[in-house]
């Protein structure tokens, strides 16, 4: 697996929205961003270039869904085919982080909150790539 280095973009790959989050600039903590909304490979892969470039990051890191016993299904084969993509597309290295419940996280860290079922639809995703980035910067920073 490739280092973690830099400035850092998560994705959190999905079929309708792609969560984003983004380290800060020292790499200690992520913050969410907007979602992105699906609007095929060649655009969404276009958005997540120019908040590449804008923010100046190094590295991307694309969350795998993996099945409870940490094998790969149809989803992770997904998320990899299209963290290859943007891989291609940026020329930043893409690396593959388990992101196994934090979509579940998010979403208990939303209801906990009070925040309601359509404004939770909007902002799991982003929460769920930030859960997943602290994920991977915590595990760099303590290498």
């Amino acid at each position: 697996m490739e280092p973690i280095r830099g400035r850092v973009l998560a994705l959190d790959f999905g079929s309708r929205r792609i969560g984003v989050a983004m380290s800060d600039p020292l790499g200690i903590i992520a913050q969410q961003l907007p979602a992105i909304r699906r609007e095929g490979d060649r655009r969404d892969i276009e958005a997540i270039a120019s908040l590449a470039r804008e923010h100046g990051v190094e590295t991307v890191v694309i969350g795998l869904p993996l099945h409870s016993d940490g094998t790969e299904g149809t989803q992770a084969a997904r998320a990899r085919a299209f963290g290859e993509k943007v891989r291609g597309s940026l020329g930043l290295p893409v690396v593959p982080w388990d992101e196994r419940m934090t979509t579940a996280q998010a979403e208990r860290y939303l209801i906990e909150a009070g925040v309601r079922r359509e404004k939770r639809k909007e902002v799991r995703d982003s929460l769920a790539a930030a859960l997943l980035l602290q994920s991977a910067l915590d595990a760099r920073n303590r290498e």
